[in-house]
């Protein structure tokens, strides 16, 4: 009798307990006053509540008033359509004994800016780092036009409905741009002055992440086997789905424009394998927001001396994962790539010059994504080779103006069947195509740009877009002249 009222007692706790967690409706952190919503489109606001719990949704630019009930797990989402006003909004989100007020919302451009170090790094920079730019750009921030939101550094074996730590929606200022991403405030700020709308920037980074650790357990369980037993979440940055767990999931379904990112330096030794995860991680992104292709740009790892030797044949060769990503161009649909070979830094793997980083990924987002069309976005991309003249002519795709070079071209080097390449002279040749030779290969039949780790590129198009390294071999076990 004592053991079946106990086990009574626990049911009313537990009762209590599912009643107690979910006695008020409540929001994710990402939905708040401050907010900047998706203009013209629909969106989703959603929470938790008692299961049943019927809810109304009023807002100051729709004129009737919505209505949902929570399920039976205590969830609840509606759509709603916004508009192009921009005026501040305000909704109220109202049960049975509560009202939640949202005021101050924008309605505007809403992208999410992930990534590893290199998109986490502030405006400030990081010690003995700087941002080029910071103090120009903190004393000019102040802008209510563009509004900011954190997801603090946080890792979960499993996924999170609730952010453990964040910065709440704010407006730009000296203060909450200080401490914010540079490459993401960069892209929002001259976004916002191009089209005079207002602009929302989540930005979800960690550095060192491996971008394993950005994908869900389904899509990475897909391409690889992991094990997250006895992981310590304090390197949490390292593992397998963990921050997908924390820092993506309870950002879904807030509806996003679009996406960029900056990622890679931490995959660099198994580009093959980047080159299978990296499109599975954006599709499957896309798949649980629900709004499409959404578009996705990113930035293309920037030269760095990853080991002393800085040989074209070592096996940790960085211009195989930049190679990497040059390809998911093709495989990942609506996506576009910023190319930063000419401004890396040889010893600090995270270049200083961040905001023709930014600008570069907003190339893309105007030419693709908003219809400027005259925006040029995309540098010199290797098309094809003929021999001739005892070398080799290379023709290139989105090279429309022609080639340039500010001084002489370098980091060329040509090779013969023998598989082993030697430095070589380059020229532009009618300034569409570059002419490569050396006296040590007679008979030449491949061609390499950049193909290092630590390099710095030389050759652009006529608006000064760098052109990636690239090969036109596709040789595993080619050398390097002696």
């Amino acid at each position: 009798m004592k053991k079946k009222l106990f086990v009574l007692v626990l049911i009313f706790l537990g009762c209590l307990f599912t009643t107690l967690t979910y006695a008020k409706v409540t929001l994710p952190e990402i939905i708040s006053s401050n907010m900047v919503l998706q203009r013209n489109t629909k969106v989703s606001l959603w929470g938790w509540a008692n299961a049943g719990e019927k809810i109304s949704i009023r807002t100051s630019w729709l004129k009737e008033t919505m209505h949902v009930t929570a399920a039976n797990s205590g969830d609840w989402k509606i759509i709603l359509q916004t508009t192009n006003s921009k005026k501040p909004q305000s909704a109220w989100i109202n049960s049975n004994k509560q009202t939640i007020a949202l005021t101050n919302i924008l309605f505007g451009e809403v992208w999410l800016c992930s990534g590893q170090s290199n998109m986490e790094i502030p405006i400030s920079g990081y010690m003995g780092q700087p941002v080029y730019g910071a103090q120009e750009a903190i004393a000019d921030a102040a802008n209510d036009n563009i509004r900011l939101f954190t997801v603090s550094n946080q890792a979960s074996l499993t996924p999170q409905n609730k952010l453990g730590a964040y910065k709440e929606w704010q407006s730009a200022s000296a203060a909450s741009v200080k401490d914010f991403s540079g490459v993401a405030y960069f892209f929002g700020k001259h976004l916002q002055e191009v089209l005079g709308v207002p602009v929302g920037l989540i930005h979800s980074s960690w550095g060192g992440s491996l971008i394993e650790a950005w994908m869900s357990k389904e899509s990475l369980g897909a391409i690889k086997h992991f094990d997250l037993n006895n992981v310590d979440l304090k390197r949490g940055n390292r593992f397998p789905t963990v921050l997908f767990n924390a820092m993506i999931h309870p950002l879904i379904p807030y509806t996003i424009k679009g996406a960029i990112w900056y990622q890679g330096e931490a995959n660099i030794s198994q580009p093959k394998l980047y080159k299978l995860l990296f499109p599975a991680m954006v599709s499957d992104w896309r798949a649980r927001w629900g709004i499409g292709d959404f578009p996705f740009y990113y930035v293309q790892i920037a030269p760095f001396a990853y080991s002393k030797q800085n040989r074209m044949d070592d096996p940790d060769n960085a211009a195989f994962l930049r190679e990497a990503q040059l390809q998911c161009l093709d495989i990942i649909p609506n996506s576009g790539m910023a190319v930063t070979l000419d401004i890396g830094t040889e010893h600090i793997i995270h270049p200083t010059d961040k905001k023709d980083v930014a600008d570069r990924l907003l190339y893309n987002a105007l030419n693709k994504t908003y219809g400027y069309k005259a925006i040029d976005y995309a540098g010199p991309m290797y098309d094809s080779m003929y021999n001739k003249n005892d070398g080799i002519y290379i023709t290139f795709k989105n090279a429309e103006k022609g080639l340039y070079a500010f001084n002489k071209l370098d980091g060329f080097e040509i090779a013969g069947a023998d598989k082993v390449f030697y430095p070589a002279e380059a020229t532009i040749y009618q300034r569409k195509e570059v002419f490569v030779k050396s006296d040590k290969v007679i008979n030449p039949v491949a061609v390499r740009y950049c193909w290092r780790s630590w390099t710095v590129g030389t050759l652009f198009d006529n608006f000064l877009l760098p052109a990636s390294s690239f090969r036109t071999d596709n040789w595993d076990d080619a050398k390097q002249s002696e």
